[in-house]
């Protein structure tokens, strides 16, 4: 019995301590880009400031879990397309973007952090996220409107009681790839990029037909009439014409470097394992 007592407490204490070894807390820093309507097709468009801070467990020296709170700004403006469609409908946002992001990794190399012997790997991730926006765009008067409340594109509205207005928190898929490297027993440092599917078509406040202008103005005012139509389009002409496509849901992109430290330094094996 004394003897299983002490067989316990050595395995017990190899376990706990290994566990301590894989934990990690980082910040990171980088840009920020949007895809959707108003750029369709051009990665790395507009890239804006974006940073945040993360946890990560390594379970082993493949497999890692990581939580995130990551922060970026997103921009789109339709008068810097080469696209004639774009440039006649001549919409714009810009957006704050609060996000939190549960990912797990899978290092093609063996990888732990303060370990030198195998201190670099690419990796891939993919997990959920949940994140927060608020389109805003530049009326004429110069002030800037939250775009949302505004229902530009009827929501809302009396006239349009099937056009609701979209959620301003919703849900993501994040997935992309990277490098990490030890630097040394206590730091590390890598380079990550990643897309997120989300489940949403208004990052931008684009997505369906136009609503008729007149609703507009009587429902919501001379701003929401004037940011709901940019274009030269005249008003009796608009409602029904397609303002974005539906089809399709947005996304937005973090490419960053990430620098974290070991919460504890590697603890020696145990003498069962070396």
């Amino acid at each position: 019995m004394k003897r299983f007592s002490i067989l316990f407490l050595v395995l017990f204490g190899c376990v706990s301590t290994s566990t301590a070894q894989y934990s990690e807390f980082g910040i990171m820093g980088g840009v920020s880009y949007y895809m959707g309507d108003l750029n369709p097709e051009t990665p790395f468009k507009k890239v804006l400031p974006a940073g945040g801070a993360f946890y990560r467990y390594n379970f082993n020296e493949r497999l890692s879990a990581r939580g995130t709170f990551t922060v970026g700004y997103l921009m789109g403006d339709d008068s810097d397309s080469k696209v004639q469609s774009q440039l006649d409908r001549n919409l714009q946002f810009e957006s704050w973007l609060f996000e939190f992001s549960i990912t797990g990794e899978f290092n093609f190399f063996k990888y732990a952090p303060g370990d030198m012997t195998h201190f670099i790997t690419p990796f891939l991730f993919g997990g959920v996220s949940i994140f927060n926006f608020n389109p805003r765009a530049e009326a004429s008067d110069g002030n800037m409107y939250e775009l949302q409340p505004l229902g530009t594109e009827g929501q809302g509205t009396v006239a349009y009681p099937d056009r609701k207005k979209y959620a301003l928190t919703t849900a993501a898929i994040p997935f992309g790839l990277g490098l990490k490297l030890n630097i040394s027993k206590t730091f590390s440092v890598g380079l990550e990029w990643g897309m997120r599917y989300t489940f949403t078509d208004y990052l931008d406040d684009v997505s369906g037909a136009y609503a008729d202008p007149n609703v507009i103005r009587s429902e919501r005012g001379d701003i929401a009439y004037e940011l709901s139509n940019q274009s030269n389009l005249l008003d009796e002409t608009l409602e029904g014409r397609q303002r974005g496509n539906s089809k399709t849901n947005d996304w937005y992109s973090f490419a960053l470097i990430t620098f974290s430290m070991n919460l504890k330094a590697r603890p020696a094996k145990c003498p069962a394992y070396q």
